[in-house]
């Protein structure tokens, strides 16, 4: 068993109050729906298998249009099981079934169905389940979102809480409040209704928040696709092997398992892995939209906004200490308040006019490092890159590959192609043989190819990556397209000179 325990950016701006709030609803829920939700499972679950056997014992006996409904669903969802209750050879389930098996008279079934019919419709009027949980046949409005806060069991309920944590509380960081509670709940209802359209007729009541929380999965997908992620493994008799693995590969792993599972066993797992996988892309959908809309750099600035207007006492004490030249006192309490807000913009700036007064060149450099690097995830190009001047002009050298990576992907973005070609060259020298200089070849030989029009470069690039010691599964169609692009450009740039 696979079981994340943390990954790389367990802090966050400020408290995750959606967060929080949505996990303490589904556990107050859970505890005041445990109970109800069990008897009505074994109350239901009696007569209703009750009616399926007596249904395929007697197949010319009437029933009422809902209770036909959710025969017919068994019928056509479990033909092997439906098979198996007719033969007439099958191992007598109960007592119940044992008084039918002895019942030949007509008027007697059909007042027994009529009786369990009745039973039947009596539960599901009053049944949470009915009522709340989603149901693809007849599906409530309101289930829609109930059914999002209604779990099976205490490792259903706990499994779904802990993965809302780990990828919700950074997202709800990056979006804020607003934009990430509607995703939440739209991304619930879309992975019901993808369930449904992929089993329109069942009567099997579907509840758990994992579509959403699948949703928040493929949306830290592509916020974060290089976090590392770390994973306890456990196996044998309770031992265990920790390992970390990037986000751009595990979850897409999980993502083809779900399809995988859905495609062999549907309902019969009594796991909804298409609605898992419905949330899950519904999920890298919404991350995109932000992302190119600018909404989420929006909502970004306006956190920063707030976070400024409320600085914490300890910036607020800092600045004073370094007013009055009490640099290392300043220091002390900026690495305290560090060690609990690593993504603080204004700390950071901080610290690293401390060390430059105090001319401590490592230590400034480490600080101005850090300092680009919350200006890239923030989206700030034009800070970052002061930085990173600001890093070189000081005598700084070689960035951490991944840093450098985002850097050159700023620059790309500005257009600024020249240089982001530049940069990318720098990293591939540095960094020999990883996946962040492979990663860098296959985009200098994008810009070569699509913005500067080299295509002879673009194809060194490109074969250079190709033959890459690095494995790059994930690149090969693209590094083929490109080299194929590359080579056609070039034949049509030698028949253009040559006419």
């Amino acid at each position: 068993m696979l079981i994340p325990i943390r990954h790389e950016n367990m802090t966050a701006r400020r408290w995750p109050v959606i967060t929080l709030a949505l996990i303490v609803m589904n556990i107050v829920i859970f505890v005041m729906t445990d109970s109800a939700l069990k008897e009505d499972a074994r109350q239901l679950g009696e007569v209703r298998a009750h009616v399926i056997m007596l249904a395929a014992m007697h197949p010319e006996l009437q029933m009422p249009e809902q209770v036909e409904r959710m025969v017919k669903d068994f019928r056509e969802h479990n033909p092997d099981l439906w098979k198996m209750v007719q033969s007439e050879n099958r191992s007598i389930a109960d007592a119940w079934d044992a008084r039918m098996r002895l019942t030949s008279d007509e008027f007697r079934l059909q007042d027994e169905m009529d009786t369990l019919a009745k039973q039947y419709s009596q539960l599901a009027s009053s049944s949470l389940v009915e009522h709340y949980a989603f149901i693809p046949a007849h599906p409530a409005a309101i289930s829609y979102i109930t059914a999002n806060f209604l779990h099976g069991g205490w490792l259903h309920l706990i499994g779904n809480m802990w993965f809302l944590w780990l990828a919700g509380f950074v997202l709800e960081d990056n979006w804020g409040r607003i934009l990430y509670t509607l995703i939440y709940f739209v991304a619930g209802a879309a992975a019901l209704q993808i369930h449904a359209f992929v089993h329109p007729g069942s009567t099997t009541a579907v509840l758990g928040a994992s579509g959403a929380v699948a949703a928040l999965m493929g949306a830290f997908l592509v916020r974060f696709p290089n976090m590392k992620i770390e994973m306890l493994w456990l196996f044998g008799f309770f031992r265990t092997y920790r390992f970390k693995a990037a986000a751009y590969w595990l979850l897409p792993l999980w993502l083809l398992l779900e399809i995988f599972y859905g495609t062999l066993f549907g309902q019969i797992s009594g796991v909804a892995h298409w609605a898992h996988v419905g949330g899950f892309v519904f999920g890298v959908m919404a991350a995109l939209v932000l992302r190119f809309t600018g909404l989420e750099h929006k909502a970004n600035e306006a956190i920063d906004e707030k976070v400024s207007w409320n600085h914490d006492p300890a910036i607020i004490q800092a600045t004073e200490l370094v007013e009055q030249n009490q640099l290392d006192q300043a220091l002390e309490v900026l690495n305290k308040f560090l060690a609990t807000n690593p993504n603080s913009v204004d700390a950071a700036t901080l610290v690293q006019q401390i060390h430059w007064r105090k001319s401590d060149m490592p230590a400034f450099h480490q600080a101005t490092l850090k300092l680009c690097s919350l200006h890239t995830r923030a989206k700030e190009p034009d800070l970052a890159w002061q930085c990173y001047e600001e890093f070189r002009n000081t005598g700084g050298e070689d960035l951490p590959a991944s840093n450098w990576f985002d850097l050159c992907r700023a620059a790309e973005q500005q257009g600024r192609n020249d240089v982001a070609l530049e940069e990318y060259q720098k990293l591939i020298a540095a960094y020999p043989g990883t996946r962040d200089a492979l990663m860098a070849q296959v985009a200098a030989g994008r810009i070569c190819l699509a913005q500067l029009q080299r295509p002879e470069e673009a194809l060194k690039f490109y074969e250079a990556a190709d033959t890459s010691t690095v494995p790059h599964l994930d690149w090969e169609q693209t590094i083929a397209a490109g080299i194929r692009s590359a080579k056609a450009a070039m034949t049509g740039a030698q028949a253009a000179t040559a006419r």
